[in-house]
């Protein structure tokens, strides 16, 4: 059998995710909004973990996919991230690495390494799903890739931006049309975006 794809994984661990924060797994609209794709592209996704026999679903009925891997999550198999304060998702906002507690997170909904929290603040990213008061987890590294999601330190201040490196400088575009892109030829990359952790009460 095939191993996951990139993204096969992360549509997993999203399921995985969900299902432990909420106790019922997410829609395929859900899992569409979430990635930003669209439903069609959700559903391919879905219908592949089933072939790979990682997910079990039930199509004609609403929340009734089913993760085949075992998921009795003890405290032992939660990772604990530091919450360090906020980041902007509009202006940059100065944030002070102040340690705000932890989240909890099953280790199989993270990747390798260290991460680190921050909640978000603004709304310049919304249409990329991530809203003002989201808590953003990132994997904590020093590079990225162009399209990815990353906090950056410009001049002491830290934002969430869409990261695109151009020839001679270095494009942070927002998700809201309202917000123009920001320029710089320096900045310092904290971490790639991995999840948002979203509190409906």
């Amino acid at each position: 059998m095939k191993a996951l794809t990139k993204r096969q994984e992360e549509v997993l661990s999203f399921i995985k995710q969900y299902s432990l924060q909420h106790k019922y797994p997410p829609t395929i609209r859900e899992i569409a909004a979430n990635f930003s794709i669209s439903v069609k592209g959700a559903y391919d996704h879905v219908k592949a973990l089933e072939k790979k026999n990682k997910i079990h679903c039930d199509l004609n009925r609403s929340r009734a996919i089913e993760v085949i891997e075992p998921e009795n999550v003890t405290e032992e198999e939660l990772v604990s991230i530091p919450i360090l304060g906020n980041i902007a998702a509009g202006i940059p906002l100065f944030a002070e690495e102040n340690f705000d507690g932890y989240l909890k997170l099953p280790s199989s909904s993270l990747t390798k390494g260290r991460h680190f929290a921050l909640v978000v603040k603004g709304d310049s990213m919304e249409n990329a799903g991530i809203l003002d008061g989201d808590l953003a987890v990132f994997s904590q590294q020093n590079v990225a890739d162009n399209g990815n999601i990353i906090c950056a330190m410009i001049n002491d201040a830290v934002t969430l931006k869409r990261f695109y490196k151009e020839k001679n400088r270095i494009k942070l575009k927002a998700e809201n049309p309202i917000y123009p892109p920001l320029y710089t030829q320096s900045l310092q990359i904290l971490g790639k975006l991995i999840c948002i952790y979203r509190n409906y009460e």
